[in-house]
């Protein structure tokens, strides 16, 4: 079995890293299967969400450095760093809603690729750490930008200078989780959540994406000003043309009922 899986029902895409035994954690091998499974998603015009999730009963642990393959030995540290960098940037980068389902734990890199999803849906019983300082390592997998976005630069100091590991709850009152629900609801309520996301416009929701992603480093001038284009692009489209189709008809039949009533 492939040590990450990319699976597909309908418009919903599903990435699984498949190293229960492991906990998830990525070596050189699932980082090379998780990039190519994100660009094979990116490229797919019939995908409208993803999901990413792991096998088992946890996330991820992170990058696997105590008993997974190395890699090619002449690739330094640094240029390790950068490729990992560059697949946790293909997935925030993804024009579609990305979901993180989050059993079990989520620590390190695990759980900044979570945070670099759309929305994260933990179970009741999934724990979330920046571990890294306790294996005298600092911070990466973009959770210097991400963190101090989501949390504030006081509590995201917290996590990551302390490492400490936060149950679900606590993560969702931090900003850090959107929903946790009972482990044995977490699959149906992130089917549920794909199949809504799956039925918006690909177009809008990409285009909200990006201007929710750029705003926080632009003026409110520039937001503007985005937005506008990013509507006259929509507006132009084949998805705004059959929204507005269906709002009519909705419109039509209420008045039908209305007066259908009255003569009642």
């Amino acid at each position: 079995m492939s040590v990450v899986r990319l699976q597909r029902s309908g418009p919903v895409a599903r990435i699984v890293l498949n190293r229960p035994d492991r906990k998830n954690a990525l070596d050189t091998t699932a980082w090379a299967l998780l990039q190519e499974a994100v660009s094979a998603v990116a490229a797919d015009e019939d995908v409208r969400v993803l999901i990413l999730t792991g096998a088992g009963d946890d996330f991820s642990a992170g990058a696997d450095i105590g008993g997974g393959d190395d890699g090619p030995s002449h690739r330094t540290q640094l240029e390790r760093m950068q490729w990992f960098n560059e697949i946790v940037l293909a997935v925030h980068r993804l024009r579609i809603p990305t979901i993180a389902q989050v059993d079990g734990l989520a620590v390190g890199i695990g759980m900044n690729i979570a945070l670099a999803c759309d929305f994260v849906v933990a179970s009741d019983r999934a724990r979330f750490s920046e571990i890294f300082v306790k294996r005298a390592l600092s911070v990466d997998g973009g959770g210097s930008w991400l963190l101090p976005r989501l949390v504030g630069i006081r509590r995201a100091k917290a996590l990551c200078l302390l490492g400490d590991l936060i149950p679900a709850t606590e993560a969702m009152t931090m900003g850090l989780v959107t929903e946790v629900v009972p482990a044995a609801e977490l699959p149906k309520a992130v089917d549920d959540l794909a199949a809504r996301l799956a039925t918006r416009s690909r177009p809008a929701l990409a285009h909200t994406k990006r201007l929710l992603d750029e705003g926080l480093s632009l003026t409110l001038e520039q937001a503007l000003e985005n937005e506008a284009r990013a509507q006259a692009i929509n507006v132009a489209g084949e998805d705004f043309s059959a929204a507005m189709q269906q709002f009519r008809r909705a419109a039509r039949d209420r008045a039908t009922g209305e007066k259908e009533t009255g003569h009642g």
